[in-house]
């Protein structure tokens, strides 16, 4: 069987769009017998989607919500697409993508997954944040019969809660082992805990009450998917509760201009540099435009280089540096070990030094 294609593009027909609120709607892909293999993913991953709009290339990353298939791959990959004020690719995909439409779609790429096994597990997740944490708790109670699951999630309104069915059965086929508390910031419930914005402070008071039996440091593995703020603040509430960083993963779906840093001072991109890049074992070396990103430059020379928001959010462009220097302007999506590691953003990625050389293949 040949490798899959790093990046790979591949047309797949829209089998449906289901509704699930007013502003959000289910994207179910049909994978023929021939590209299963290709798309089979690990609980947690996510999809590109590719379409132009008024002769303008779009792409969009959404998480896949399905369970993670077994070693055959998927028949069927579903995605949730909540709409943005504004949004070219979620207003197409609420007013005209219809069944039996072809869109271009990436292979399944992503590190904030859950391989399933044994242990207690918790997320908290706000909005459109639950799409991945669905696919992770689903595929971890199917696959390891003691393990447990703590959903933590929080939406604007009841009405805006997105695969609240999905949710609701996974609670009535594991009532021991997945627990559930939803809260709503903008609406009162009749049951369960008061509204109000899930802060850091908030969290610090609530995790522990949820964990009686133990207590938060003990679970093995918390993950953090939506809103920048939200994320932010639970990853302070952790980290005061004495949990380990390395048990923390997390994903970001939305943040806003004024969240991201300025560059380093000090740091001024190289005048003349040049970039090597292997990807999909090629290897090409380029000239760096002045104000260029690394992914920019490898973009101008090749075309099927891995990307999707070019915001330092969604980690499609990860490349390994072998050489030279590079400073990155945003990174929301490379866990501190990666960054550790070598690993870099492209798009955010500038040229420190004359010469930098990058891998995409890693």
């Amino acid at each position: 069987m040949a490798a899959v294609r790093h990046g790979a593009f591949h047309p797949l027909t829209v089998a449906a769009v289901d509704r699930l609120t007013e502003d959000a709607v289910a994207l179910t892909f049909t994978v023929p017998a021939e590209l299963r293999a290709a798309y089979r993913h690990a609980p947690g991953q996510h999809l590109t989607l590719r379409t132009d709009r008024d002769g303008t290339e779009v792409r969009r990353t959404y998480s896949i919500c399905s369970a993670a298939p077994g070693p055959e791959g998927p028949t069927a990959l579903r995605v949730g697409v909540r709409l943005v004020e504004g949004g070219a690719f979620s207003t197409y995909a609420h007013k005209e993508i219809a069944a039996g439409d072809v869109l271009d779609v990436m292979v399944p790429a992503g590190r904030f997954v859950l391989e399933p096994r044994p242990g207690h597990f918790a997320a908290i997740a706000g909005g459109s944040g639950i799409t991945p944490v669905l696919s992770i708790a689903a595929t971890l109670l199917a696959a390891e019969p003691t393990a447990r699951f703590c959903l933590v999630r929080t939406d604007r309104t009841a009405s805006s809660v997105m695969f609240l069915d999905e949710v609701a059965d996974l609670k009535d086929r594991y009532p021991e082992r997945f627990q559930l508390v939803t809260v709503l910031s903008r609406e009162e419930q009749e049951a369960g805990l008061p509204s109000g914005r899930l802060d850091e402070e908030r969290l610090t008071a609530l995790l522990p009450a949820l964990l009686p039996e133990g207590s938060v440091d003990s679970v093995d593995g918390w993950f953090l998917c939506g809103p920048y703020g939200l994320v932010q603040g639970a990853e302070r509430a952790l980290r005061g509760l004495g949990v380990d960083r390395a048990r923390i993963h997390e994903e970001i779906f939305h943040v806003a201009d004024e969240a991201a840093p300025a560059p380093p001072p000090g740091l001024a991109a190289a005048e003349h540099s040049r970039v090597t890049a292997r990807l999909d074992g090629r290897s090409g070396t380029w000239p760096v435009q002045a104000g260029e990103s690394l992914l920019e430059t490898v973009l101008r020379n090749r075309a099927d280089a891995p990307y999707a928001c070019k915001g330092g959010v969604c980690g499609t462009c990860r490349a390994f540096v072998v050489q030279g220097e590079v400073r990155m302007d945003r990174n929301f999506a490379l866990e501190e070990e990666e960054t550790e590691a070598g690993f870099v953003l492209a798009c955010q990625s500038h040229p420190l030094t004359d010469t930098v050389e990058l891998d995409f293949d890693r």
